[in-house]
């Protein structure tokens, strides 16, 4: 990648996108280009295929996706399909009629099955049934895995994509009713200090184990495959370790400074007994991640203070 390469990152303003940009500029990137949704709705066809021939980028980076938790995932079902296959689809078709050699699509560790073997390999893609709830959205972004391959095999483009396990940091979405595990912690151990609650209930036996990635160690891994000229196979992108919600909700009400008690509602779905990515691919070419889970959660703390708090 040259300093001056065009680099065109879809979905800016999102967690994963808005880390991105974040990490190219810090890297010297002079040119990156980004588009609002009302400048460019990644849905319309026409639109994206006019835009991407008057810019003909260098790089795309397709951040750009419907995202939300179990409860919004599982409600929305043929929102959730539609708007991801049309964004990727507009753009990875996009991409190629304008020339552009180079892409790398994001998509999320729910496309493995729900009974993938620990820590989940790539391999592992396709070989049994989907968390039914999320079904709809994972099946677009096996879509998106399967554009890429295609448009590689056959119009030997070089259309990589990747995998990011569990994210936060930095414009994430605090929404209760529709966001991740981790940040929707942050904000009722936040609101329940406020309020001075003695007691913070969490969902379930507290006993499933997850893996979280801070989104900027994410970026920092996309650019990094970029910059080394990846081209090969799917690569999941995690830090290779999990611990149970227990401990995650531990270290939140630690780095929030909620002092009551912790406890759960073991009526409540537990979900997935364990979500470890396998790695290895990814440490074979030379990355790891930086960011600690303490240090991690500190920093999406302080985001939630600065941009909800109030």
């Amino acid at each position: 990648m040259d300093k001056n390469s065009k680099i065109f990152v879809a979905g800016h303003r999102g967690m994963v996108g808005s880390a991105i940009v974040r990490r190219l500029q810090a890297n010297g990137y002079t040119q990156v280009i980004t588009r609002s949704r009302s400048e460019l709705d990644l849905l319309n066809q026409q639109a994206v295929l006019d835009f991407l021939q008057s810019e003909k980028p260098d790089y795309i980076y397709i951040a750009a996706a419907k995202v939300g938790g179990i409860q919004a995932n599982n409600i929305y079902r043929a929102d959730f399909i539609y708007q991801n296959l049309m964004i990727e689809a507009n753009l990875i078709h996009g991409a190629h009629v304008a020339g552009v050699q180079k892409l790398m699509f994001l998509g999320s560790s729910c496309i493995y099955p729900k009974m993938a073997p620990q820590p989940m390999s790539e391999d592992a893609l396709l070989t049994g049934l989907l968390e039914p709830t999320n079904e709809p959205y994972a099946i677009a972004k096996i879509a998106g895995i399967k554009l890429c391959e295609a448009y590689n095999s056959q119009y030997q483009r070089q259309y990589v994509s990747v995998m990011p396990t569990n994210l936060y940091g930095p414009n994430d979405n605090y929404d209760l009713n529709n966001s991740h595990v981790l940040p929707a912690l942050i904000r009722k151990a936040h609101e329940a200090k406020q309020r001075g609650d003695e007691a913070l209930v969490v969902w379930g036996t507290g006993t499933p184990m997850r893996e979280f990635l801070y989104a900027d160690d994410l970026a920092d891994a996309c650019v990094y495959l970029m910059e080394k000229g990846y081209d090969g196979p799917l690569v999941n992108i995690g830090t290779g370790t999990d611990v149970t919600i227990r401990e995650l909700a531990e270290t939140v009400l630690k780095v929030v400074g909620f002092n009551g008690q912790l406890t759960f509602d073991s009526s409540k779905p537990d979900g997935t007994p364990r979500k470890l990515m396998n790695v290895s691919r990814l440490t074979a070419l030379g990355w790891q991640a930086r960011t600690s889970l303490t240090d991690g959660i500190a920093l999406a703390y302080k985001d939630f203070l600065t941009r909800h708090a109030n």
